[in-house]
C-alpha cells in the first residue's frame, strides 16, 4: 500500500471520529436540554419540615464541662410536589446548642416519599458526658438559672428526586429546626412518665 493510500485512510478515520464526537455532543445536549425543560415545567420545590414536639428525658450539665442529654423529637416532613417523588438515601439527626453539637448522630432509615406524601419521624437523640467548650459551658450555666433552653435540632442527609422513570443524582439536604424549651414554665410542658414533653409545631429551614 502506498503512502498516499495510508494518508487517505487516516483522513477518513479522523473524519469519522469527528462526526461521531459531534453526534455524541449533540445527543447529550438534547438530553440535557430536555431534562432542564421538564425540570422547569414541573417547578420542583424543597421538602417541608416541621418539628412537632420535644420530649426531654435527661438534661444534666456537670463539672467541669460535660453534658448528658436525652431527647425524643417528632419531625414531620412533607413533599409539596404533585409530580416529583423524593428518595431520602441517608439522613441523620442530632441536637446542637448554639453552634456546638451536643448529642451523637442518630440514623433515620432510608425512605421514599411519594407525591404530596407526609412522613413522620420520632427519633431519639442523646449524648453521654459530651465535652462542651468553655464558652458554651457559661451559656449552659445561664440556662440552668433561667430555665430557658434554645436548642437546634438538625438533620443532614442525601436526597434524590424522581420524575416519572427518571431519577436525579444525589443532593445534600440540611434542615435546622429551632426548639425552645422552657423548664421554668410549668404550663409549657407536661409529664410523660419521668419525662417532660413540650409541644412546638415549629417550621424548619431547609437547604438543598
Amino acid at each position: 500500500m502506498s503512502v498516499k493510500e495510508c494518508d487517505h485512510h487516516r483522513g477518513r478515520r479522523r473524519r469519522r471520529c469527528r462526526r461521531l464526537c459531534a453526534w455524541c455532543l449533540i445527543v447529550n445536549f438534547i438530553i440535557l436540554f430536555f431534562i432542564l425543560l421538564v425540570w422547569a415545567a414541573l417547578q420542583p420545590r424543597k421538602p417541608r419540615f416541621i418539628i412537632q414536639d420535644v420530649t426531654v428525658y435527661a438534661f444534666n450539665f456537670s463539672a467541669p464541662n460535660y453534658l448528658t442529654s436525652n431527647f425524643q423529637v417528632t419531625i414531620f416532613s412533607r413533599n409539596p410536589n404533585s409530580k416529583i417523588g423524593i428518595y431520602y438515601d441517608r439522613l441523620v439527626v442530632y441536637a446542637a446548642f448554639q453552634s456546638q453539637q451536643i448529642t451523637y448522630f442518630t440514623d433515620i432509615p432510608p425512605v421514599y416519599q411519594g407525591h404530596k406524601d407526609v412522613t413522620v419521624w420520632p427519633p431519639f437523640v442523646a449524648g453521654s458526658n459530651v465535652p462542651v467548650a468553655p464558652y458554651y459551658s457559661a451559656a449552659l450555666g445561664q440556662v440552668q438559672n433561667s430555665g430557658l433552653l434554645l436548642l437546634t435540632i438538625k438533620l443532614d442527609g442525601r436526597v434524590r428526586f424522581k420524575i416519572g422513570t427518571f431519577t436525579t443524582g444525589r443532593y445534600n439536604l440540611h434542615v435546622k429546626c429551632p426548639a425552645t424549651i422552657s423548664f421554668g414554665n410549668q404550663n409549657s410542658g407536661y409529664y410523660v412518665g419521668n419525662a417532660v414533653k413540650f409541644q412546638l409545631s415549629q417550621s424548619c429551614s431547609v437547604t438543598v
